[in-house]
């Protein structure tokens, strides 16, 4: 019997495991974080001040601001955007669950759509015809670090609806436009969990805007709504992100490109190595845009073969998404929870993903290419 480890320990077969993600510690982020709780000034200081001005310049946004987590700072780009009871808001139904719940957490109803075929993102037909007149917000997921179509940020000007990012999954990414995820949209939300390509040590998110107007009220939503003279002008609570894991973003940031670099790398060796396989489908980037790879998803026919497979060869692997977010059980009462989505119902549960993260060795990416081509039912 196998023994699964953490963090691609040892298994009872002499081999060691590759996981899915791994976080990255150093000795520099260990002494920033070190010398930040030495300082004594562990919230409200100079480090989240710097990583959100420093982040939001390598995004090209205007402002940033550090919070708690990625669903944190999307429960804050609707309440920057005033979007409450009575107002819907477009999202797609293959995501984390995040992007759905926190429409409804501010009290407006979140309108699930279908994705695009080929890429994975939200699609523009799709929330053509889910668009009503209380229609106030789209939030786009650039989902695995895959961009979302450029065209939303016309159509969204042209109906007067807001344009959130749900950049969780794609630090890094660039649009056909030349605009990284974060400058895009409206609002843009990244999450820094461990598994994310840029990570704080802990859990942490941004909100990111390039319109000044709301730049203004941002800072002031994760810390009680409150003014320079402490003084609570709207509904915000404790939002904010410790000293010690901005020190750490800010250290990561600075490794970001090389780390993109890496996992751009393997990826273009997975297309190279499946691409002639039947009985799985790599992954299209849009044409003109750069990935982030957050995720490498195979869209596998057999997607427990390929599985067992893998796990077989001491390699991990996850679905995303097993279950669509209208057919979680949260929204049961929901009008959409039995819609037929032809995309996201096709592909759910297909969508298997690989290792891909930037400390990967080259042996390690071996092993993973020859497992998959390996799993039975392959050929050419």
């Amino acid at each position: 019997m196998k023994t699964h480890t953490q963090g691609g320990g040892t298994t009872r077969r002499g081999m060691t495991r590759i996981p899915m993600a791994q976080p990255s510690w150093d000795a520099e982020m260990r002494e920033a974080a070190v010398q930040t709780l030495d300082s004594l000034n562990w919230v409200k200081g100079p480090e989240g001040r710097a990583f959100g001005r420093e982040f939001a310049a390598y995004c090209g946004a205007v402002q940033g601001t550090p919070c708690q987590s990625g669903s944190v700072a999307l429960w804050g780009a609707l309440r920057l955007l005033g979007i409450g009871p009575g107002d819907e808001v477009l999202v797609p139904s293959l995501t984390y669950i995040a992007t759905a719940t926190c429409v409804s957490l501010v009290g407006a109803t979140p309108v699930f759509v279908d994705v695009e075929p080929a890429y994975w993102c939200v699609d523009m037909d799709s929330l053509e015809a889910a668009r009503t007149p209380k229609t106030k917000a789209v939030i786009a997921v650039h989902l695995f670090g895959q961009m979302s179509n450029d065209a939303l940020v016309k159509w969204c000007k042209q109906h007067g609806i807001a344009y959130i990012e749900d950049a969780a999954q794609a630090h890094g990414a660039v649009s056909v436009s030349g605009i990284k995820a974060g400058g895009v949209g409206d609002v843009a939300c990244f999450s820094f969990f461990p598994s994310k390509n840029l990570a704080v040590g802990g859990e942490g998110g941004m909100m990111m805007t390039r319109r000044e107007d709301l730049a203004a009220r941002m800072d002031a939503l994760v810390n009680h709504g409150r003014d320079t003279r402490l003084e609570s002008h709207e509904l915000g609570s404790n939002l904010r992100m410790s000293e010690v894991s901005a020190a750490i973003g800010r250290i990561q940031l600075q490794r970001l490109e090389g780390w993109l670099e890496r996992r751009r790398e393997i990826a273009t060796r997975y297309h190279q190595a499946f691409a002639h396989l039947s009985e799985v489908r790599v992954p299209e980037v849009r044409p003109g845009t750069e990935h982030a790879w957050h995720q490498y998803c195979l869209l596998a026919q057999r997607p427990d073969d390929l599985r067992q497979a893998l796990d077989a060869a001491e390699i991990d692997s996850r679905v995303y998404y097993a279950t669509p977010c209208h057919r979680q059980e949260v929204y049961a009462d929901h009008p959409q929870h039995q819609q037929e989505f032809p995309v996201t119902d096709s592909i759910a549960q297909r969508l298997v993903a690989i290792p891909i993260f930037h400390q990967m060795t080259d042996e390690q990416v071996e092993r993973v290419i020859q497992a998959v081509i390996s799993a039975p039912h392959h050929g050419e």
